[in-house]
């Protein structure tokens, strides 16, 4: 038996036994296969499961979730994050529905065509749900080859990348090839884990480079971190009379595209009540002397190369530059995890 063909029936054997009862797995439906790999891109398993039933119960077809109002869909995405993944999913659902009779290519090239769709979803949708021969390689794919070929390429790099992808399709079971993606894309999440893999129970530690040379913690390795970038928010929550307030949705190429939130004052450091009124970019409507801090420390909120300090200042005010939205309606608007997380301490 090859290198090959030994990984693959072992590494399928061990997911016959051990693979999960998950949703998307009861068939593969173009439809649900496609919205689980979506919502999993950025998502452990264990949460993203809610979201993906959320979905499925609210639009049971395609059709459903592409009639659906943007605001709806990112409304059930709240929480997810990388909210650009929801925009390409509705993009995606009204293209399916309108150019394609709601009927998903079959093709790895069509489908990768899709908004949103890149090379890993594409061939997780064409190898479960069309048999094609094409590898998935996420991020446990990444750390299961790294470590049992013991590869010290860094895996952010376009020439590893290259030679991972290369691999992945030749370990690949051509008979087989969407059980075999969902089975090494299992093993990585529920063996070969990122801190605590069970090296000592593993299928395969007989022949790990990683494990034999005691550096399993080591792969896969990766290239210095990006630099991280602070950003400092000044929300202006304004309390107008008759329970209201105010809510702009955020447009533009930034983070929470088309999420809403209160007015923003963005600054180059923390604001204090002493030099807030110096802002020039302070609205019209807002009082220095009505302000006040409703949380004297920042909230941190990390991203993945951006890190968010929050001021919410409250704001009584009787007019403002927007239309008022009344504070019983702010649970309806999709908003980021930040403004949420302010809403239930504040207005709850």
């Amino acid at each position: 038996m090859s290198t090959n063909h030994h990984f693959s029936a072992k590494i399928q054997g061990w997911y016959s036994i051990h693979k999960r009862d998950l949703p998307w797995r009861h068939d593969n439906d173009p439809y649900r296969i496609w919205l689980s790999e979506v919502i999993l891109q950025q998502t452990r398993v264990v949460y993203g499961e809610s979201y993906f039933k959320l979905f499925i119960s609210t639009f049971p077809t395609i059709h459903d979730l592409a009639n659906a109002p943007e605001d709806q869909v990112l409304k059930l995405w709240q929480g997810l994050g990388y909210y650009s993944r929801a925009r390409n999913l509705h993009k995606t659902a009204k293209l399916i529905t309108n150019e394609f009779d709601g009927v998903f290519p079959n093709s790895y090239t069509e489908l990768l065509a899709l908004p949103g769709v890149g090379p890993y979803t594409a061939a997780a949708i064409s190898s479960i749900c069309f048999h094609l021969p094409h590898a998935v390689v996420d991020g446990n794919v990444y750390r299961v080859l790294a470590r049992y070929f013991g590869i010290e390429d860094p895996i952010d790099t376009g020439q590893a990348k290259k030679r991972f992808e290369r691999l992945a399709n030749e370990l690949l079971d051509a008979k087989q090839p969407g059980n075999y993606n969902q089975a090494i894309m299992e093993f990585g999440a529920l063996q070969c884990k990122p801190k605590t893999p069970v090296c000592d129970l593993c299928i395969l530690k007989n022949s790990c480079v990683a494990l034999q040379k005691n550096k399993v913690n080591d792969y896969p390795t990766k290239q210095a971190s990006k630099s991280i970038k602070k950003r400092y928010f000044n929300y202006l929550v304004p309390l107008l009379p008759n329970k209201q307030t105010a809510l702009i949705q955020r447009k533009g190429k930034d983070i929470w595209q088309q999420l809403y939130e209160f007015p923003l004052l963005e600054s180059n450091s923390q604001l204090t009540l002493e030099n807030i009124s110096k802002e020039s970019n302070l609205p019209e409507w807002v009082s220095a002397d009505e302000l006040s801090l409703f949380n004297p420390e920042p909230w941190v909120h990390q991203l993945t190369h951006q890190r968010i300090y929050a001021s919410f200042w409250i704001v009584p005010t009787d007019s403002i530059a927007s239309t008022p939205v009344s504070i019983s309606k702010l649970a309806d608007y999709p908003v980021s995890r930040l403004i949420e997380r302010f809403l239930h301490k504040f207005f709850d």
